[in-house]
């Protein structure tokens, strides 16, 4: 089984390759069984025109889909923030992404404060863009995840593209540094766009870091992502591919290409 986090869904009006079906057949083709589908951020799904909000919108799109589970957003310009994250676990929806750097909210400010306390509460899973994004460095630094590890000690989550070329060590310092506590594993590495073909890309890691990265971390604590449509049918193979040809067991593999997600995505907190 493979089971893949990290796939953006957009309206056809946005993005007619982002859409659900453009999803479905992707996973066909790269023999992914289920995935893990993120509401559009509201920003871009405003440019839809659809009345709707985001999240009901991805519910309606997924819904009677046992293939697909559904992590809503947040809208960072309202000031709700609470009856959002309320609003997405009512959608029976299990996790939120999050994007400081493209939503304009510092990692650990007292409004993003509220998102992780209610979904700590509500036990839901957050995946989070980790690594550059061509913003201030100051408000999205990778340590800062160490903050909201150290104030939310049984909040789940997930930080996508460990980091990239730039911030590998730091995602690995704040994984290794929060190893213990009462829910174990709770912070993942996202192998989310991590393979390109050049060792020199700003995203791609090689072979030894992220063996390291699991002989530090646990084979429990990482997670395969598509980042679709960003990432086509073709990337996504050869990705597969080279997690099944590393030098790490059978069991590594199978657990960081869906044993590891499904059980988060089954875990009551």
């Amino acid at each position: 089984m493979i089971f893949a986090n990290h796939a953006h869904i957009y309206p056809k009006e946005v993005r007619p390759d982002g859409t659900v079906d453009s999803l479905k057949r992707l996973m066909e083709e790269c023999s992914i069984d289920k995935c893990v589908a993120f509401a559009t951020f509201p920003d871009r799904f405003r440019d839809s025109g659809i009345y709707m909000g985001q999240n009901r919108w991805l519910s309606e799109q997924i819904k009677n889909d046992s293939s697909l589970i559904g992590f809503g957003t947040v809208d960072f310009e309202k000031d709700n923030l609470k009856s959002q994250v309320d609003e997405i676990a009512d959608y029976g929806f299990k996790g939120i992404k999050l994007h400081p750097q493209a939503q304009g909210f510092g990692i650990d400010s007292q409004r993003a404060f509220v998102v992780y306390e209610r979904a700590q509460e509500l036990g839901l899973f957050i995946t989070f863009h980790s690594g550059v994004h061509w913003n201030r460095l100051r408000e999205s630094r990778v340590t800062l995840f160490d903050e909201v590890a150290y104030n939310f000690p049984q909040l789940r989550f997930s930080m996508e593209h460990i980091g990239g070329y730039s911030f590998f060590n730091e995602v690995l310092a704040v994984m290794v540094n929060n190893s213990r506590g009462i829910v174990q594993p709770r912070i993942f590495a996202g192998w989310t766009s991590i393979f390109d073909e050049s060792e020199m890309s700003a995203w791609s890691l090689t072979d030894k870091q992220l063996e390291v990265l699991i002989y530090q971390t646990g084979e429990d604590n990482q997670i395969f992502g598509l980042d679709f449509p960003f990432k086509k049918a073709d990337y996504i193979k050869k990705s597969i591919e080279r997690i099944n040809r590393m030098n790490i067991s059978r069991q590594a593999k199978d657990k960081i290409l869906g044993l590891n997600l499904e059980r988060e995505m089954l875990r009551v907190i």
